[in-house]
């Protein structure tokens, strides 16, 4: 059995350059404005306080600056391979072409996870941002539509009722669908008009909460540990990291469009760089603000920034900083669901997923099966689950992705050293290595019960891939010389 074949670049490059049913479309803007609409969403506005309150303290400041250093490492190992390999399938593609078949199907099945869980738990955090607003604004949503199945939601005089199912979170889901179906353009259009007003509520909330911070309030930077590893100390500090890196997800999606960009090449680097320093940035600017203007054991709040707002006397803000999260979290589903079918679109292609996965709409030219059958599996469990513990779930799948993308740049650059690079990591050997060693750093900070999940998610990986995956892989059919199944890209 080998179960390590491999892809080789060249290969990979005359498939990109002959499968052009994608529509090549987006440029620089719109690669950078996916990123920062994927990475600009639940941790600005709602893991921020969270952490403050229970890992970090002020020092969350520091949780982000570990993340964004973690993710600068992977995000230049990501660019060289997506200006050398413009496909889609971001890290699944990069490890089949360096470390071989199974390793790419392992990571595959690892970003399913990472799009999909993440897809899911931000549509439930949109529900509620959204039923928020329209209370304030005086419509109320009935409660047994608006929380997971069997959830008991508090009603305003005190009594309660048991809700159904999630329905705004469906609604989301349903539009954003439609989009992806419809076209990558629309999608990115779509996608750019919601990430200029989310930067512009988080702007206004910078500039207009700054005046009121209280330098007292950053005083412990970090608080003392109270005996359990993530509850403060250094410890807690890097717990937070590991939490908070389910904010900076969205740089590595943004490979997942590389066979929709006009010029990959020069322009997926500049979209996978250039949105990870523009967030990376925001995230700090706003965690310590947040931390400056109030206690942080006052933050454990869904809506920290809101709250924040409002004791800064930003009264007039706390709605728009609302509308900011609906905005933001949109445009995380966006990139989320891209990313998801991108990948499965992949997989199918190479032949280990059924042929019908990778069929392309005729008009739109998109992956219109992919994005339907995802979508519906994200509004299924968005209505009726409420996810405990999904952020480090989809944290520890992104930091797998690091690590084998890390590993990966290495391998290729020792087995294929004289391959033409547009674009290539600086001071690799330095950068890759330590890509790859601090996302395990941050690993294994991750609370144990979501390794368990990890690990059996992957156990019902190995099922899929013994049980279709390598009898009708395309690679290693024609390595076997048998021919692979006509009409199978079509």
């Amino acid at each position: 059995m080998n179960l390590f074949r491999r892809k080789t670049v060249t290969e990979l490059q005359t498939e990109a350059e002959t499968d052009q049913r994608l529509h090549r479309s987006l440029g620089a803007l719109n690669l950078t404005m996916l990123g920062v609409g994927a990475i600009i969403g639940t941790g600005i506005f709602t893991l921020t306080g969270i952490v403050a309150a229970t890992n970090a303290g002020p020092a969350v400041v520091l949780s982000f600056i570990l993340a964004g250093i973690a993710s600068i490492f992977a995000a230049l190992c990501y660019s060289e391979f997506a200006s050398l390999v413009p496909l889609a399938g971001s890290a699944y593609t990069y490890g089949y072409a360096t470390l071989g078949e199974f390793i790419a199907w392992i990571i595959g099945w690892d970003l399913i996870l990472e799009y999909a869980v993440g897809a899911v738990t931000v549509a439930i955090g949109w529900s509620g941002y959204v039923v928020s607003f329209l209370h304030d604004i005086g419509w109320d949503v009935p409660a047994v539509w608006s929380a997971a199945r069997g959830t008991q939601v508090l009603l305003a005089d005190g009594t309660s009722v048991t809700a159904i199912f999630n329905l705004p979170a469906v609604v989301i889901i349903a539009v954003v669908t439609t989009l992806l179906v419809v076209g990558i353009k629309e999608s990115a259009n779509f996608n750019n008009g919601i990430v200029f007003v989310k930067l512009a509520v988080i702007l206004l909330f910078i500039f207009g909460a700054a005046s009121s911070i209280h330098p007292a309030n950053w005083h412990p930077f970090i608080p003392p540990n109270t005996g359990v590893r993530e509850h403060f100390g250094w410890t807690g500090v890097v717990s937070g990291a590991g939490t908070v890196f389910f904010a900076y997800i969205g740089f590595d999606a943004v490979s997942t469009a590389a066979q929709e960009a006009r010029n990959p090449k020069r322009d997926m680097p500049i979209g996978i760089i250039g949105s990870l320093l523009i967030c990376t940035v925001l995230y700090i600017l706003v965690s310590a603000i947040a931390t400056g203007v109030m206690p942080y054991q006052k933050l454990a709040d869904p809506a920290p920034i809101a709250l924040v707002a409002n004791y800064a006397h930003m009264g007039w803000m706390a709605r728009v900083i609302k509308l900011g999260a609906i905005a933001g979290l949109s445009s995380v589903i966006l990139v989320m669901l891209l990313g998801q079918s991108r990948v499965l679109w992949s997989m199918s292609r190479d032949g280990l997923l059924p042929p019908v996965i990778s069929r392309i709409h005729p008009k739109f030219r998109t992956p219109w099966i992919t994005s339907i059958v995802t979508g519906v599996a994200v509004a299924f469990f968005s209505a009726i689950l409420p996810i405990a513990d999904a952020a480090n779930l989809v944290s520890i799948g992104t930091l797998l992705a690091f690590v084998i993308v890390s590993i990966g740049i290495l391998v290729l650059r020792v087995r294929e050293p004289n391959l033409p690079r547009h674009f290539k990591t600086p001071m690799v050997w330095l950068v890759a290595p330590l890509g790859a060693a601090s996302a395990l750093y941050l690993m294994y900070y991750l609370p144990w019960t979501t390794w368990v999940r990890l690990v059996v998610w992957f156990l019902i990986g190995l099922v899929g891939y013994f049980g279709y995956g390598y009898a009708h892989s395309h690679h290693g059919q024609s390595k076997s010389g048998v021919p692979s199944r006509p009409g199978a890209l079509k």
